[in-house]
């Protein structure tokens, strides 16, 4: 008999056990996707702390070294063409626990891919310094080798953060970050209409066929690329030359930014 007065209740658990509360059912749901939210968070934050190099790229002369050496020591110093690279721990100015390795690459054409070969996948930022006097005359080589920068498939996948350092506004004849902006954009532009064959990668390998750059169908601008873009005028020596001091208080809150 009392077994008999238990059944209804022991098949109603039975019933709820094989069919939970749709209440707990969808926080159950919830938790599990904060869960895989946090670990994925946990992953990509993983993968960013272990991209700690700012790298300094550009052509020769362009005043990658001389920015270099004021960043970390704040002196003015003569520089010659580099052939290897330099590295050094950057630490923000406001922040001490937060810092960046700086590596300067040489910018001959010979040598620069080599470099950027080397240390592209440990690249959290990349400075790409432009020689804003020289500018008119190099636009077609600086487009060039930024252009090769942008299609590299280890760069297009991290989408490290990138500042076009319009260099040496201490000269009169220095072009504007906005002029260079407009003329790289029209370079780069040109350049993805007109590579035609595959592209090779930086030791030489095919890629399999031809990188996008930019919005196919559109005219190339900065904004359609994968990693934030910003153009910033500096003068790494300075409007005083030698005895002064840099100009670059932009450059500084950027690497603070990123740090």
């Amino acid at each position: 008999a009392m077994a008999g007065r238990l059944e209804p209740h022991l098949e109603a658990l039975r019933r709820e056990l094989r069919a939970p509360d749709p209440a707990v059912l969808s926080v159950l749901l919830a938790l599990l996707a904060v869960a895989v939210t946090l670990l994925i968070w946990r992953f990509v934050q993983g993968r960013r702390s272990s991209r700690k190099a700012v790298l300094l790229l550009g052509l020769c002369d362009a005043g990658k070294t001389l920015l270099f050496a004021r960043l970390l020591t704040g002196k003015y110093r003569d520089t010659q063409t580099s052939i290897t690279d330099s590295s050094a721990v950057y630490r923000v100015s406001n922040n001490k626990s937060a810092n960046v390795t700086l590596i300067d690459l040489p910018g001959h054409k010979s040598l620069r891919l080599q470099f950027l070969e080397r240390f592209k996948a440990a690249a959290r930022a990349i400075v790409f310094v432009v020689d804003s006097v020289a500018f008119q005359r190099e636009v077609k080589d600086v487009a060039e080798f930024l252009y090769q920068v942008l299609i590299d498939s280890t760069v297009l996948k991290n989408a490290p953060a990138l500042l076009i350092a319009c260099n040496k506004q201490d000269v009169t004849m220095a072009k504007s970050a906005k002029l260079i902006q407009q003329q790289l954009e029209k370079e780069l532009n040109t350049l993805r209409v007109t590579r035609s064959a595959a592209p090779t990668s930086l030791d030489g390998s095919a890629t399999g066929g031809p990188a996008q750059l930019g919005k196919k169908g559109k005219d190339f601008d900065f904004s359609q690329l994968p990693m934030k873009v910003e153009f910033m005028e500096c003068s790494a020596r300075g409007s005083k030359g030698e005895e002064g001091d840099a100009d670059f208080e932009g450059l500084e809150k950027w690497l603070a930014k990123i740090a």
